[in-house]
């Protein structure tokens, strides 16, 4: 892209701005951003993972606006630009040229625009941290459960004839419908097999 000097400014806004339902050339617009080159930014964001196909910000536009951005990039770019990562694990402004060479070959790019195409990774590769690990999600993370007592653990545990007695709760998440019949099989599916 062109205006790939003020991509950190974008990004600040992205972190600073509330996130909109779907992120439009109107988005840039309001932000000040009226040149028709900024409209390589969302095609940027999409490839990084920031947007849906349709313009919706992803999960990774909202952990950006969080506490580790820099993390946040760093995975965006290994994924958009995992190509580059296989002839150089750690890029830098020295491997310019071995970047721009990738591009040609990888994409057919012309110099000028393989010159654009290094020029944006590297100023994406300035607001990232290459080094952190990846943020760990948070149905990933392991919560300790304390170990309750000996005598704590015969309250919990109710005893039928000396055995503790197992309980078991069962969820079960319906379809948003409004079809009775849906529901009507489900429940017939339940009694056959669970209270039968």
């Amino acid at each position: 892209m062109q205006v790939y000097g003020q991509l950190p400014e974008i990004f600040q806004r992205i972190s600073e701005a509330a996130a909109p339902e779907k992120f439009t050339t109107q988005h840039l617009k309001d932000w000040g951003y009226t040149s028709s080159n900024f409209r390589a930014v969302i095609p940027i964001l999409k490839a990084l993972g920031f947007l849906s196909a349709d313009g919706t910000p992803t999960t990774r536009y909202h952990d950006y606006r969080g506490a580790h951005p820099r993390q946040v990039m760093a995975e965006a770019i290994k994924e958009a630009y995992g190509d580059l990562f296989t002839i150089k694990a750690k890029p830098t402004t020295a491997d310019r040229d071995l970047i721009e060479g990738k591009f040609k070959s990888s994409h057919n790019a012309s110099p000028n625009t393989a010159k654009l195409m290094a020029a944006t990774f590297f100023a994406l590769l300035d607001l990232a941290d290459m080094n952190a690990k990846p943020p760990v999600p948070a149905e990933a993370k392991v919560v300790p459960q304390e170990t309750p007592a000996p005598k704590e653990a015969e309250e919990v545990l109710p005893k039928v004839h000396g055995r503790p007695s197992l309980h078991y709760n069962i969820q079960i998440h319906l379809p948003a419908t409004k079809d009775i019949e849906v529901f009507n099989a489900i429940f017939k599916s339940l009694k056959e097999h669970l209270l039968d």
